[in-house]
């Protein structure tokens, strides 16, 4: 069995990376990203990235970085909110936006992973989301085509797995990670801890290591997006 586990980010993306190419990013504002991978294609320089992620982080951090640097041509996302750099880029027509409801694009991901061309789903009919879509009527109803995703390289962010990558996401840590390393021709894991085959209860596992074809072990910042605390009632 070919070895998975690579020393870096750096070393795990070597000979993968190229410009024009379409990532699938797994995590959900900052909870579960990818950012050693991200951190890593930022240093590579690749450029004109479709890249299709939940969202783009925040401005100085997850995939906010490859915004910052002009290296994302094209983002497919559910929400920008948290990011002004990716709201000025898209207003300025910087940057080409595929606004695609968030279950929708889980399920295209999944799809993709799947071997799935395409599905219909009601979600988006009559709004801007079906504009140029087919669609199609299933008992009376209306329902728009949606296409699977598959991208060129999928970068995902687990808390363990084993040396030939079956994998544990921690709580919801999972969220996107799980469709998006699916779908990717090639992907790209990075855990906070890697074990022996048989450590991991079996029944536990939540990615067979089938997907994943790269396998790196780091230390990660996980930045907390929005931190609440209570008063101090003294």
């Amino acid at each position: 069995m070919k070895n998975k586990v690579y020393d870096s980010a750096e070393a795990a993306l070597e000979g993968i990376l190229f410009d024009g190419m379409t990532l699938a990013a797994g995590g959900f504002g900052l909870c579960g990203i990818p950012e050693l991978a991200i951190a890593a294609i930022r240093d590579a320089g690749t450029k004109d990235l479709t890249a299709y992620s939940n969202n783009a982080g925040v401005d100085d951090f997850g995939l906010g970085q490859l915004l910052q640097t002009k290296q994302i041509k094209k983002m497919g996302s559910s929400y920008v909110g948290e990011n002004a750099e990716f709201m000025r880029q898209y207003l300025s027509g910087e940057l080409e936006l595929e606004f695609i409801p968030q279950g929708t694009l889980a399920e295209r991901m999944r799809a993709g992973g799947a071997g799935i061309p395409g599905f219909y789903t009601k979600t988006g009919v009559g709004t801007v989301i079906a504009e140029g879509k087919e669609e199609k009527q299933f008992d009376g109803e209306a329902y728009i085509l949606e296409r699977g995703i598959v991208a060129d390289l999928a970068i995902v962010k687990a808390w363990k797995a084993d040396t030939t990558g079956n994998a544990v996401f921690r709580k919801t840590a999972r969220n996107f990670n799980l469709p998006a390393a699916t779908c990717g021709k090639i992907c790209v894991m990075e855990v906070e801890e890697i074990v022996q085959p048989g450590e991991l209860d079996a029944d536990a596992i939540h990615l067979p290591g089938i997907y994943v074809h790269r396998l790196i072990q780091g230390d990660h910042e996980k930045r907390i997006e929005q931190r609440t605390v209570r008063e101090s009632k003294s």
